[in-house]
């Protein structure tokens, strides 16, 4: 009986000592406010190069030269393909869709 209090106040007295919340941990700023805004965030923060590539890539899709899209549509349709193959996708397009003309 005495070795269980003995034990029990030894375990009172590590809990004690190992919890105390000293005054120096109570001076940090992230005690009173742990988040900062996204200003203050993005200063350390470096962005991503490889998704900057990535934004630089759907841009250049977006925004693709008048012969790619061409070329693109001459693809899907398999007549314009293969006349392509013969006389190039320049004169396949015109053969295949010079003649429409869309508002």
């Amino acid at each position: 009986m005495r070795t269980l209090i003995i034990l029990t106040l030894l375990a009172i007295l590590v809990m004690a000592a190992t919890c105390y919340e000293s005054h120096e941990s109570m001076e940090s700023h992230e005690y009173l406010n742990p988040f900062i805004n996204r200003r203050r965030a993005n200063d350390f923060i470096q962005a991503d190069t490889r998704l900057r590539a990535i934004t630089q890539e759907r841009i250049r899709e977006r925004n693709k030269a008048p012969q790619e899209h061409q070329r693109e549509l001459c693809e899907d349709y398999y007549p314009c393909e293969m006349y392509a193959f013969r006389h190039g996708y320049a004169a396949a397009y015109k053969h295949y869709f010079g003649r429409r003309r869309t508002k």
